[in-house]
C-alpha cells in the first residue's frame, strides 16, 4: 500500500518548517517588522477608490491640500504616540492646539509682540499643560483618562475667554500665515530627500546591527533595504508630483523634521528606551530603576507641545484663529482624527508597541478617507462613522495579532 507524502519547503538550514510555525512566523512579523503592511495596503486601496471615482483625487494641487491638512493631524498624532507606549491616554491634545494658537495670535495681534517669540511662548505652554497632566496623573495616582478631559474643558473655557468680542484673530500681516502659505522647490527639496533617505538608512542599520549583536533574528531586507528604499521612491514621487503645483508645503517639510526627531528619540535614546519599557510594564521598569513618574510626565510634555505646533499650523492655514480652533469646543472630529490616526497607524492602546511612523501612516489614512469622501459629496456624518469604524477596525486587529502571538510562543 503505497502513501503520498507532501513536500514541505526546507528552513535555511534545511529542516522543514512545519505549517504550524510558518503561521507562528508570519503573525510575528505582522505583530513586528511588518505592523505597517496591513496599514499600507489598505492606503493603497483607497488611493485607487477615490482615483478610479474623482480625477482630480491625483492632481497636484489636491494632493499638495491633502498633504497640508494631513500635517495637522499627523502632528497632534506623533504626540500621543509618546502617551499611547505608556499606555495613557491624553484627551486634551485639540484643546490644547486651540487654546494655544489662540494665545499665540493674541499675543502676535493685540500686543504687537514679535510672531516668532509669541509662537515660541505658545509651544512652550503647550508642553507646560502636558507637564501639569502627566504630574497630577502621577502625584495623585488620578486616572489620565479623566485628568485629561477636566483639562480638556478648562482649556475650551480658557480660549473663549482669550478671543475677542469678534470671536476671531486674523493672522494676515503677522508672518505667521507664511508657516502654511510657502512652499520649498528646487534644488533644496531634493537635498531634503537625501538627507531623509540616509536618515532612514542610519536609523534601520543601528537597529539591525544591534539585534545581530544580541543574537536576535533580523532580516536586512526587511530592517533596512526596503525601510530605506520606501523611503527614496516615496520621497522622489512626493517631490515630483508637488512640484507640478508650487512645490512642496513648508508644514509637511516640518512634520518630517518632527518625525525624524521622534523616530531617533524612540528609537535610539535611553529616554526611547525606558519609554517602551513602562509601556511594556510599567512595575518592572520601576523596579530596574527607571523613573516611571519622569517618563509619564516628560511624555505629556512631549503631547504637549506638538499639540501647539499643530494648532499653529492649523491656524496659519486658515490665516486665523477661532472658536473652531482645536476642532471647536470639546475637540471635536480633530481629537479623534489624532486617536484613531495613531491607534489605525498601528501604535496599541494598551501600552508597550508602536513606532513614530504610526503617526504618518494613520494620519494619511484619516486625510485620504476625508479628501476623498468629500470629493465625492459625502456628508461630514458619515465622514465620521467611517472614521470610528477605521479606529474600531484597527482595534479589533492590533488585538487579535496580539492575542495570535501570545498562543504561537
Amino acid at each position: 500500500m503505497s502513501t503520498v507524502q507532501t513536500s514541505v519547503p526546507p528552513t535555511e538550514s534545511g529542516r522543514a518548517t512545519p505549517p504550524a510555525g510558518r503561521r507562528a512566523r508570519i503573525v510575528e512579523l505582522l505583530a513586528t517588522d511588518l505592523r505597517a503592511l496591513p496599514v499600507v495596503a489598505g492606503m493603497l486601496l483607497l488611493v485607487v477608490y477615490f482615483a478610479s471615482q474623482s480625477d482630480f483625487f491625483l492632481s497636484s494641487r489636491n494632493l499638495s491640500n491633502l498633504l497640508v491638512q494631513t500635517v495637522v493631524t499627523g502632528t497632534i498624532a506623533l504626540g500621543l504616540v509618546f502617551v499611547l507606549l505608556l499606555g495613557e491616554i491624553d484627551l486634551s491634545v485639540a484643546a490644547n492646539s486651540g487654546v494655544t494658537s489662540v494665545l499665540m495670535a493674541k499675543l502676535a495681534v493685540e500686543s504687537g509682540m514679535n510672531s516668532a517669540l509669541a509662537l515660541v511662548i505658545a509651544v512652550a505652554l503647550g508642553a507646560a499643560i502636558g507637564c501639569v497632566i502627566g504630574f497630577w496623573a502621577t502625584r495623585f495616582k488620578v486616572p489620565s483618562f479623566v485628568v485629561t478631559l477636566g483639562v480638556g474643558l478648562v482649556l475650551n473655557g480658557l480660549q473663549l475667554i482669550l478671543l475677542p468680542t469678534a470671536g476671531r484673530y486674523s493672522l494676515l500681516g503677522t508672518g505667521l500665515e507664511q508657516i502654511a502659505g510657502t512652499f520649498v522647490t528646487g534644488p533644496a527639496i531634493w537635498v531634503l530627500v537625501l538627507v531623509a533617505t540616509a536618515f532612514v538608512f542610519g536609523l534601520r542599520w543601528t537597529t539591525h546591527q544591534r539585534k545581530v549583536q544580541h543574537q536576535i533574528d533580523s532580516s536586512m531586507l526587511r530592517q533596512v533595504v526596503l525601510p530605506t528604499a520606501v523611503t527614496a521612491v516615496a520621497g522622489a514621487i512626493t517631490v515630483v508630483v508637488l512640484n507640478a503645483n508650487e512645490g512642496v508645503p513648508t508644514p509637511v517639510v516640518i512634520f518630517a523634521a518632527l518625525l525624524a526627531l521622534a523616530s531617533y528619540t524612540l528609537n535610539e535614546t535611553r529616554f526611547g528606551l525606558h519609554l517602551y519599557a513602562v509601556g511594556g510594564n510599567a512595575d518592572a521598569a520601576l523596579r530596574a530603576g527607571v523613573k516611571v513618574n519622569r517618563m509619564k510626565i516628560a511624555a505629556f510634555g512631549i503631547a504637549g507641545a506638538l499639540a501647539a505646533i499643530g494648532g499653529i499650523i492649523a491656524a496659519s492655514r486658515i490665516l486665523g484663529v477661532s472658536v473652531s480652533s482645536g476642532g471647536g469646543i470639546g475637540g471635536g472630529a480633530l481629537l479623534l482624527n489624532a486617536i484613531a490616526a495613531a491607534v489605525i497607524g498601528g501604535v496599541s492602546l494598551f501600552g508597550g508597541r508602536g513606532t513614530a511612523s504610526a503617526a504618518l501612516l494613520g494620519a494619511l489614512v484619516i486625510g485620504i478617507v476625508g479628501n476623498g469622501l468629500n470629493l465625492l459629496g459625502v456628508s461630514t456624518d458619515v465622514q465620521l462613522l467611517v472614521t470610528g469604524a477605521l479606529l474600531v477596525l484597527a482595534v479589533t486587529v492590533d488585538r487579535t495579532i496580539e492575542r495570535m502571538t501570545a498562543a504561537s510562543r
